[in-house]
């Protein structure tokens, strides 16, 4: 099932929403976020810039992307998003997206870190925020992983199952989980998200991608449900 083949954004919208907001559309086949187009057509725009497949929910599938960013760049894939609450974050779990190399070049992120108790080189980018985690859950396996640099193209699958989650970057398995486990509630609890009592609760939802303030590309975007 094709959710983006390039030519059009039918079934796309705002996470909260009835429409697009301003800075995604499609450009060269592509499904990009603009932050200049925000600049140029609607700043003072105030709902989410998340967006979200909202044509059909799904509880386990096979997703496939393709993504690209630019240097210090950062979105994520969320799935299972349920609506009606202040942010897709808190409620949605995210396959993170960033440029591992580069981002803290542009960003600082010492007080972000030190406020999740971050005590060892807190202003570099932690395992559980790299590309590939299931973010502040699960780290990558940096054996496996292989990333391509920011401004090329990187295929992101994700499987999910009632059984096991796996996160998959350039064809390589880099993640891989038993969803509301003894474990996963554990980290849960004990982490960023202990204080999101939705979080991750919900099994069906929506697709959906994140808005971080850089540029993004996504195409071929395709969805199995299992």
């Amino acid at each position: 099932m094709t959710l983006f083949d390039g030519s059009s954004l039918d079934g796309w919208r705002a996470y909260n929403g009835k429409s697009l907001p301003p800075g995604w559309g499609i450009v060269n086949g592509e499904m990009t976020f603009s932050t200049k187009m925000i600049l140029e057509k609607d700043y003072s725009y105030k709902g989410s810039r998340d967006i979200i497949y909202g044509a059909r929910e799904f509880d386990n599938f096979e997703l496939v992307v393709d993504w690209k960013i630019p240097p210090g760049g950062n979105s994520g894939i969320f799935y299972h998003i349920a609506e009606g609450y202040s942010g897709i974050p808190e409620v949605a779990p995210e396959y993170q997206l960033i440029d591992d190399a580069h981002y803290t070049d542009f960003h600082d992120i010492t007080a972000y870190n030190k406020s999740l108790g971050v005590t060892v080189n807190p202003h570099l980018l932690q395992p559980l925020q790299s590309t590939g985690a299931d973010y502040a859950m699960y780290a990558p396996d940096v054996n496996q992983k292989v990333l391509h640099p920011a401004g090329e193209w990187n295929t992101t699958r994700i499987i999910f199952t009632e059984k096991e989650v796996q996160h998959w970057l350039n064809g390589k398995l880099i993640v891989r989980f038993e969803p509301w486990s003894a474990d996963w509630q554990n980290k849960k609890v004990n982490g960023k998200w202990n204080l999101a009592p939705d979080y991750g609760k919900f099994k069906k939802g929506y697709i959906g991608f994140q808005d971080h303030g850089s540029p993004l590309w996504f195409r071929n975007i395709k969805i199995k449900p299992l």
